[in-house]
């Protein structure tokens, strides 16, 4: 399993240098978990800067994948994450959903960079 977090998505949708290295995983929706957390940051930012349209197209590819709800026990683990790896919110619920799911972690966000079951493409 994969998951993409938002600043994946987000280098992805604006073919950015590194969408190269997210539409591997993207391009297999059946092993694509989607935590609602990534649609919220994605919605927003696409929302601002390009408009409503463009933000539910987006969100509308990345509920191609398997989206998970935050749930209570989700919840308590990203909170546990949080604390160990001294990581936010955001990132905190999509670590504990990856790890729900046995999924990796593809990102260019610094707070992942040195976390087990990650692939890290420093942003350029």
């Amino acid at each position: 399993m994969n998951l993409v977090d938002s600043s994946g998505w987000l280098a992805y949708f604006a073919d950015e240098p590194n969408a190269r290295h997210f539409s591997g995983p993207l391009a297999d929706p059946d092993a694509l978990v989607v935590p609602t957390i990534t649609l919220y940051e994605v919605f927003k930012v696409i929302l601002r800067e390009a408009g409503e349209n463009q933000a539910i197209q987006a969100v509308a590819a990345m509920q191609q994948g398997r989206t998970v709800d935050l749930s209570p026990p989700l919840a308590i683990a990203a909170s546990r994450l949080s604390l160990q790896h001294q990581i936010p919110m955001a990132d905190s619920i999509i670590l504990a959903t990856a790890q729900a799911f046995d999924a990796l972690v593809w990102t260019q966000d610094s707070d992942f960079k040195d976390l087990e079951k990650v692939k890290y493409f420093p942003k350029k």
